[in-house]
């Protein structure tokens, strides 16, 4: 066998591959608690009340670019034991998709802020039960629609308004997607209720990756349609 052929079989087999993913889903995990740390810490620490939600909202501003770098990260995995540079990645993405990441997740958090509120409110606005549901669908489908602003903006450059318009054209369009995304909410929502916010963050590196793999068919085909 020649030198060649042993340098390219070397880190490209099954357990290499599973070795080089785990140590990329660490670091990616690491760096994505200690950028999002800042608002992690406070929203654990409010005590679960609607008059809390904006506070909430404030918190969770860190979370956008730092979920947009772990995906940018875990997309650039090829997946062999040469390929070990997820922090430099991690970092290249957040200096990126900074700014852009947060016009997507700043609306997305002030719409859920207010559904929140008009929820929690319903009997002190006179609104009947039925609102109730309007605002739950509502909210469910805007975070469907943010989840895949969130992945367009982070693996493609487009104008704000055109990454909106995308996202709410796969919505429809990629409905596996969009089934796969609905699944991964009411997982992360299980997740919260049931333990609390940090225990979703520890689980942060994972979740963005199950992201990145449901949304592949909308990237695939705005890689093939709507890029040159």
């Amino acid at each position: 066998m020649s030198s060649a052929a042993a340098s390219r079989q070397f880190g490209e087999g099954p357990l290499s591959r599973a070795v080089a993913l785990i140590y990329r889903l660490l670091v990616v995990e690491l760096l994505f608690l200690l950028t999002a740390v800042p608002g992690i810490v406070p929203l654990v620490l409010l005590d679960r009340d609607p008059s809390n939600l904006p506070l909430a909202a404030a918190c969770a501003l860190p979370l956008g670019p730092a979920i947009s770098a772990a995906l940018y990260a875990l997309h650039r995995h090829r997946g062999d034991l040469a390929d070990l540079h997820p922090a430099a990645e991690f970092w290249r993405g957040y200096r990126a998709n900074f700014r852009p990441v947060l016009g997507i997740w700043i609306p997305w958090l002030g719409w859920l802020t207010v559904a929140g509120l008009g929820l929690a409110h319903l009997d002190a606005v006179g609104l009947p039960g039925w609102w109730a549901v309007l605002l739950v669908l509502a909210a469910v489908w805007v975070t469907l629609w943010a989840a895949n602003a969130l992945l367009i903006t982070t693996l493609f450059t487009f104008r704000v308004r055109d990454v909106a318009r995308l996202a709410f054209y796969f919505l429809v369009r990629t409905r596996g997607v969009t089934l796969g995304n609905a699944c991964l909410l009411v997982v992360a929502t299980g997740i919260t209720a049931l333990t609390s916010e940090a225990v979703l963050a520890l689980l942060g590196s994972v979740l963005a990756l199950l992201l990145l793999r449901t949304g592949r068919p909308m990237t695939n085909a705005i890689q093939e349609e709507f890029t040159a």
